[in-house]
């Protein structure tokens, strides 16, 4: 049996958080409802905690991954209460003295509290960083979400503040970049990844989970489908209701042509690649498009940077 950590990871407004929510339905599968981000972090400063096998230095590990992450641990891990010095003495007479080893056994340490076996994790942006996620945790598996970037890029216009992306260009861009970055991870290594369209999920989601749960190794359960719902809370409004079949295509009548060309000149050959038809057979962005892009981009950025200066 595959026991390793699932990771979620997809370009942004794809359906991640959707699929965790349904994941984490299963009996057998424990994930936090938001997203870790410190894994990374972590393992690029793991040199500056020293020994791990002292036990002041595990606290101090602890203490700083907690810091770092407050909220996500008070109110989207559910099994644990985080406490640094109770983990550092379990961890410590587990002999748990890296990393990586540091982290699953947080997630373990969570699941098993939830009575379940095994533990993953939502971080879209992890799809940058899979090889050192793999380098972390060689028993890993990878779940891909991918969605018409149209649609995508529809959604993250919609959280342009919270995503600081401005423009179709922009999300045109970021798009290409994640689906590209995981499509050549899934071509390196296909026995540990895995790719669910969001689209099939909504149209066809026996026939999509059960592929999902055949690739995880665990027993296919009605209750992915009938996903446990988010009371709303800071959570997407489509986390509180059933999966809506209505929730695609929305670029077709919500995209000016503008935005349809400018999308598919950047992001067409990838579209393509995923079995999206294009609207535009050869699609280009003319030099005046992409330079007006290019400085709404930079001047959002330069906005952003001068708001942020004055909050603080």
């Amino acid at each position: 049996m595959v026991n390793g950590p699932i990771f979620i990871v997809g370009a942004a407004r794809s359906g991640t958080t959707l699929l965790q929510y349904m994941l984490k339905s299963h009996p057998d599968l424990s994930l936090p409802t938001a997203e870790s981000h410190f894994f990374i972090p972590f393992y690029q400063r793991r040199t500056e905690f020293g020994d791990l096998s002292d036990l002041g230095a595990l606290t101090r590990l602890l203490e700083a991954i907690y810091d770092s992450r407050k909220i996500f641990f008070d109110e989207d891990v559910h099994g644990i209460r985080f406490n640094a010095e109770t983990l550092a003495k379990r961890f410590h007479t587990r002999q748990l003295t890296s990393v990586p080893e540091v982290i699953d056994g947080i997630f373990e340490a969570n699941a098993e509290s939830e009575g379940k076996r095994r533990w993953g994790d939502k971080t879209p942006y992890y799809i940058l960083h899979m090889e050192t996620l793999l380098e972390m945790f060689p028993n890993a598996q990878f779940v891909h979400i991918i969605r018409d970037g149209r649609d995508c890029a529809l959604s993250m216009l919609e959280r342009k503040w919270d995503l600081e992306i401005f423009n179709t260009y922009h999300a045109a861009y970021t798009w290409n970049k994640y689906v590209n970055a995981g499509k050549a991870f899934g071509a390196k290594y296909p026995n540990i990844y895995h790719e669910v369209y969001f689209e099939s999920l909504l149209n066809e989601p026996e026939q999509t989970v059960d592929s999902l749960c055949r690739f995880l190794n665990i027993e296919f359960n009605e209750r992915v489908i009938e996903f446990k719902k988010s009371n709303g809370s800071g959570k997407t409004q489509l986390l509180t209701q059933p999966l809506q079949k209505s929730n695609q295509g929305k670029w077709r009548e919500q995209m000016s042509p503008r935005q349809i060309r400018i999308f598919e000149a950047l992001a067409g050959e990838t579209l393509s690649a995923c079995g999206y038809s294009l609207v535009n057979k050869t699609p280009q962005v003319n030099s005046i498009d992409w330079f007006i892009n290019e400085l709404h981009i930079k001047a959002c950025h330069a906005y952003c940077r001068r708001f942020l200066k004055k909050k603080r």
